[in-house]
């Protein structure tokens, strides 16, 4: 199983088989930054615990039941924090999160595409206030497991565009401590996705580049 499909808790409750019309996810992404529509009304099963983050990503998982719909939206509006830290969400960063959405928790295309984007937007315009409160709920509404798993993810979809920037890699830190991951987890993670740091990278860039030029005969 997947971990995505742990994280998320598996198939939807709709038709797997039903998927969206051919022109479903470019409307999808037409009206992703849109209204929030009537589904807003039971975006959750306690309202008043909900972000307003949350609940505008909510809107677009009508079909979902309130309870799903909100975890959802806070474990995407996360991995969507994670990937705006450095102000620039790579094509490579969207596209994972829309596939993986799509291939692991049994959520249609269209509806994938919705639920990035709006948690993107979100993320970009109110990533300064709604940041620590979504991040805080996804802690109240999920188990150690979950979270240690959301973590992995964010991790994955940093290092999707082939390297976790500093900002990306200073957020996935600070998202560590707002979940309550144990120092060794967070290590293990670090030690995982190494290769993919950009920090890390520029040190073996360097290094290289100096062993190349010891190598130069002398003039």
């Amino acid at each position: 199983m997947s971990i995505f499909r742990r994280l998320l808790g598996g198939a939807s409750e709709q038709d797997a088989g039903s998927g969206p019309a051919p022109d479903a996810v470019e409307r999808a992404r037409g009206s992703a930054t849109g209204s929030p529509g009537a589904a807003a009304d039971r975006s959750a099963a306690s309202p008043d615990a909900d972000t307003a983050a949350v609940r505008r990503i909510v809107s677009q998982l009508e079909e979902f039941p309130p309870e799903r719909a909100r975890y959802l939206a806070a474990a995407a509006y996360v991995l969507a924090r994670v990937t705006n830290a450095d102000l620039a969400v790579s094509p490579e960063e969207t596209s994972f999160m829309e596939r993986t959405l799509v291939a692991e928790s049994g959520i249609a295309e269209a509806e994938a595409v919705l639920v990035v984007e709006a948690a993107k937007q979100q993320a970009r315009l109110f990533g300064s206030t709604e940041d620590y409160l979504v991040t805080r709920e996804f802690k109240l509404i999920s188990d150690s497991p979950q979270r240690l798993r959301l973590l992995r993810a964010c991790f994955m979809a940093a290092a999707s565009d082939g390297s976790i920037s500093s900002a990306e890699s200073a957020t996935l830190d600070q998202v560590a401590s707002e979940l309550d991951i144990d120092t060794a987890d967070l290590a293990g993670l670090r030690t995982e996705f190494a290769d993919r740091l950009s920090v890390v990278q520029a040190m073996r860039a360097a290094r290289g580049a100096e062993t190349a030029g010891a190598g130069d005969p002398p003039r």
